[in-house]
């Protein structure tokens, strides 16, 4: 947690920029995994960490705009609890922790809700995505659960997004706390990726390095071989020499921010010429969205640009032909690219994804595009000072893709399919680092920097 006064400011912002009624915020409950008293491992939701600072089950908060008061909510424990659990904080000192004077009961969360309904005070929550929070609301404010989301409050979803985007120096200082265990992780498969090894046991060694330096891995880790499939969850395979190993992982820290990186490295630590090729686009790519974001541009921009140094580089390559603008402003490159760029990181590993993404990475001056590859954007909008985003631009060859574009003959004249039916069994590279925006640039997460150049990781692989 932070120091109480954060918490403080942060709802006193919050509620400048409301109108009026009460905002409802509620905490996460554990989850059963196959009986009640087995739960899986336990993650508070990240708007009531913000607001609020705890990270445990079965709490509530309430700011009341009009009133210019904050409540919180929960039931203190029994005696069986602490006989499983031991000694407990009470609701109210948990509430002074954060600075809220005035902490009660769940009951009476639920007679304060209900009083606000009959008088018809605007009651503002944002969409749920857990099945009992749709049901507390609907038990809550009689919105039946089945539209409870058409219900949330935009309002409130605009100011939170407002608030969440630029970190606070005590936030950034987090940030930099995920991204070294980043770099424990990314090294750690580095120096176990040898032909023979299972897939299974890098990634298990990634889980436990999040485990044994934060709170848990900011999202299930991606290690495979075949880097075409985007998330690609299985872990059964023994890696094989000639190969690339794709590595997406990521931690959290013990105050639940994030880190997120990817490298795509050779099975037995050397690239052949053509995976270094493609290597080395990517890596073009991925510098030269760091050398473009900044303060007041786009992200949708610097996606664009991107997207014109793969194509061109991979017309260089005889792989694609014609006018690189044009193949963009198509979309033929998305063939090899069917993802975005980036997206907003923090308390999520996607941040605010679960408010809407169309809200967190755009607003009324760029809106999201409904074109292949384009569409998957989630970070669009203009740059600000102290936003954290991703930088990953990647270059898969998909089998099924290329064989449905080139059955319809889609993009022929950008595509040369003769030449991309070579590459259907590469895989697929990805190169990703998470950058803060600074007042003239941006600037790498952390203070070491997960080897990302060919030369860098065939010798660390060599030594390690």
């Amino acid at each position: 947690m932070f120091d109480t006064s954060i918490y403080k400011n942060r709802r006193a912002a919050l509620r400048k920029k409301i109108q009026s009624g009460i905002i409802l915020l509620l905490g996460n409950n554990e989850a059963p995994a196959n009986y009640p008293d087995n739960t899986y491992v336990y993650r508070q939701d990240s708007t009531f960490l913000y607001f609020f600072g705890h990270s445990l089950p079965g709490l509530a908060g309430v700011i009341d705009v009009d009133a210019n008061k904050d409540y919180f909510f929960g039931d203190d424990v029994t005696m069986d609890d602490i006989i499983w659990m031991g000694p407990q904080p009470s609701i109210k000192e948990l509430g002074m922790q954060v600075g809220v004077r005035n902490s009660y009961s769940l009951k009476q969360l639920r007679k304060m809700i209900a009083e606000a309904v009959s008088k018809g005070r605007k009651i503002h929550f944002i969409p749920p995505y857990r099945f009992d929070h749709y049901l507390m609301i609907e038990e809550l404010t009689g919105i039946r659960s089945s539209v409870v989301r058409q219900y949330a409050s935009v309002e409130l979803i605009k100011a939170i997004v407002a608030l969440r985007s630029a970190k606070e120096p005590c936030e950034i200082e987090e940030l930099d706390k995920a991204a070294h265990i980043g770099y424990l992780m990314h090294t750690t498969a580095m120096k176990m990726c040898k032909p023979g090894v299972k897939e299974q046991l890098i990634s298990g060694a990634l889980d436990g390095i999040a485990s044994q330096y934060g709170s848990m891995v900011s999202f299930p880790t991606i290690l495979t071989q075949h880097g075409e499939t985007m998330h690609n969850h299985g872990h059964e395979a023994l890696l094989e020499k000639g190969k690339l190993m794709l590595v997406d992982a990521g931690a959290e820290s013990n105050t639940n921010y994030c880190s997120d990186n990817t490298r795509t490295i050779p099975v037995g630590g050397k690239y052949t010429p053509r995976q270094k090729e493609v290597y080395e686009l990517v890596l073009a790519c991925h510098d030269l969205a760091l050398e473009l974001a900044k303060p007041g541009i786009t992200y949708q921009s610097v996606h664009l640009a991107v997207c014109k140094r793969l194509a061109l580089g991979l017309k260089d390559m005889g792989l694609m032909k014609g006018n690189t603008d044009d193949a963009v402003a198509a979309g033929a490159h998305a063939l090899f690219l069917p993802h975005g760029l980036g997206h907003m990181m923090g308390l999520d590993v996607h941040d605010m994804e679960n408010l809407g993404q169309t809200y967190v990475g755009y607003d009324d001056e760029v809106r999201p595009s409904g074109q292949f590859g384009l569409a998957s954007l989630r970070m669009g909008r203009k740059l600000q000072e102290g936003f954290v985003i991703t930088d990953e631009p990647g270059c898969y060859f998909i089998p099924a893709l290329i064989d449905k574009w080139r059955a319809t003959g889609l993009h022929k004249d950008f595509l040369n399919y003769d030449a991309i039916d070579q590459y259907k069994d590469f895989g697929g590279i990805r190169i990703e680092d998470d950058i803060l925006i600074t007042k003239n640039g941006s600037r790498f997460l952390g203070t070491e920097r997960i080897p990302a150049g060919v030369r860098e990781i065939e010798e660390f692989m060599k030594n390690n």
